[in-house]
């Protein structure tokens, strides 16, 4: 397993990190955790030399802590990496209280005394950070935590602006920071600036979303096809892991993997790491152009717009939208009527696996979910969009 040093330390962290946001569920309807299959997941990663695992408190609705921490227990507590969040971003950290409570249950369910890395989740505004974090006293409680060594090392996960992201890294010294970051948003939502502003400011990128929740695997004939030409030996997600581990700048890369094949295939990318070539860069710059001719919606499918009020399944709906039209499968106005009836049969025979009561047509432009999207997502624009294209009732 490729390693890099956490210079604060002078010890060796793994270069792919396990994250525990998507594991492997028993009904896609639900976030109950497949146990058997995750547990013998987390064992494989182990085996190989993963030593960094990432989950947060509202993961799988609440179980993905539990489930890391008692997948963890046979494992010598000094042998890994635990990192876990406070869940600012959800709009229920509102006082020092809370703040205390919410990590006490947190080490409770993770079955630990300290945790290595702790995260502010998702500090994506100014406003946000000094509501949630400064006036509430929450920040000052976390580094009395850190004081008593309860949390080894102090950061935050971050969806925002390059301002923003500027403003915390000169409001104190920070351990590390989390960022997204992959080769579609280095230029297309400013990644590339945000990992330059943390180098500059000597603080260590731990990378979520390098796949993009899964975008990156799932791309457009066109591109997939210039990836193979390319590199017909390996998956077209290990060039999504090899850009973000490429960087010198990056500590570990987390990928959150939900089947046992995403493990091996990570693995092997990882375990013989060979970063990307110059060559190589421009040959996945081709591939993006062609993928940003088709894609739809930038939805990572990280389910932080979720639960709906009104029942829609938003993840589900843009992943379909979203693989139509990569395939080419989404009626316009370019085409003759004939064409567009077909594309418009195709599209909804692969949206009825959605049930009717999950579909956009039930979205009621609340908005609810548009305040925690980390992209941005006009939501309730595209569910009145893609509601044109369900059948008629």
């Amino acid at each position: 397993m490729e390693t890099r040093i956490y210079k604060k330390t002078g010890k060796p962290i793994s270069l792919l990190g396990f994250g525990c946001m998507r594991l492997p569920r028993l009904n896609d309807e639900k976030p109950d955790i497949d146990i058997s299959t995750a547990e013998s997941m987390i064992d494989r990663a182990y085996a190989r030399g993963v030593n960094y695992f990432d989950t947060a408190y509202m993961y799988h609705e609440g179980m993905s802590e539990t489930f890391l921490g008692h997948a963890l227990k046979k494992y010598p507590r000094e042998s890994f990496y635990l990192a876990d969040k406070m869940p600012g971003c959800m709009g229920i950290v509102h006082s020092l209280e809370d703040g205390k409570r919410i990590f006490a249950e947190q080490l409770q369910r993770c079955g630990v005394d300290y945790f290595d890395f702790y995260l502010l989740h998702n500090a994506a505004s100014i406003a946000h950070f000094e509501e949630t974090y400064l006036k509430t006293g929450v920040l000052d409680y976390l580094l009395e935590e850190k004081a008593a060594g309860r949390i080894r090392n102090l950061g935050f996960s971050f969806h925002g602006n390059l301002e923003t992201f500027e403003y915390l890294m000169q409001a104190r010294k920070w351990d590390f920071a989390q960022i997204q970051l992959n080769y579609l948003d280095w230029d297309g939502q400013g990644a590339g600036k945000l990992y330059a502003c943390a180098v500059a400011h000597d603080v260590p990128v731990i990378v979520m979303e390098p796949v993009k929740g899964g975008t990156l695997v799932s791309l457009c004939d066109e591109a997939v096809n210039i990836l193979h030409a390319a590199d017909p030996q390996h998956s077209v997600a290990s060039w999504a892991i090899r850009f973000a581990a490429s960087l010198p700048g990056v500590l570990t890369v987390l990928s959150g993997m939900s089947t046992p094949a995403q493990v091996e295939d990570n693995l092997a990318t990882v375990g013989a790491f060979q970063p990307l070539s110059e060559a190589e860069r421009e040959v996945l710059q081709n591939a993006v152009s062609a993928y940003l001719a088709k894609r739809a919606v930038p939805c990572t499918g990280c389910r932080y717009c979720m639960d709906c009020p009104a029942g829609v399944d938003i993840p589900r709906v843009f992943s379909v939208y979203n693989t139509c039209a990569v395939k080419s499968l989404l009626p316009n106005a370019t085409q003759d009527e004939a064409e567009r009836l077909e594309k418009t049969a195709a599209f909804q025979k692969a949206y009825a696996e959605i049930p009717e009561s999950a579909q956009a047509h039930n979205c009621v432009s609340c908005l609810a979910c548009e305040q925690h999207c980390p992209q941005g997502i006009q939501i309730h624009q595209l569910m009145a969009e893609i509601s044109k294209l369900e059948p008629a009732r």
